[in-house]
């Protein structure tokens, strides 16, 4: 049987992933990778703990279905931005790649 103090820590604590999230986006909006990640080790053991005190089991999922549904998309979003900002990364080093052995040929043609 849950109690008040456990449903109110159970909203608090997914307040606060909320939070982290939005944080998180807000940083990989901006590039900043390496704040995401720090962020993502917090948001994790946030998961954790309130995991291992079962709070997910005795949340009632009627009352807490807007927050759950509000931080998959959080979630979702996140991905979405990392992934895209994964896939430009890659672009931007075949670029340089290709200007590399541009370079690398020049060089060799002059020295020639």
């Amino acid at each position: 049987m849950k109690t008040d103090n456990q449903t109110s820590e159970f909203s608090s604590g997914m307040d606060e992933l909320r939070c982290l999230l939005e944080r998180q986006i807000e940083l990989a909006r901006q590039g900043k990778i390496d704040e995401v990640g720090v962020l993502s080790g917090q948001a994790s053991s946030l998961v954790e703990k309130l995991a291992g005190q079962g709070l997910f089991e005795l949340a009632d999922p009627v009352l807490n279905t807007g927050q759950r549904e509000r931080i998959a998309e959080l979630y979702r979003d996140l991905c979405l931005i990392l992934t895209n900002q994964k896939q430009n990364a890659g672009e931007q080093l075949n670029r340089l790649r290709k200007g590399k052995k541009a370079i690398g040929a020049y060089r060799n043609n002059t020295r020639s």
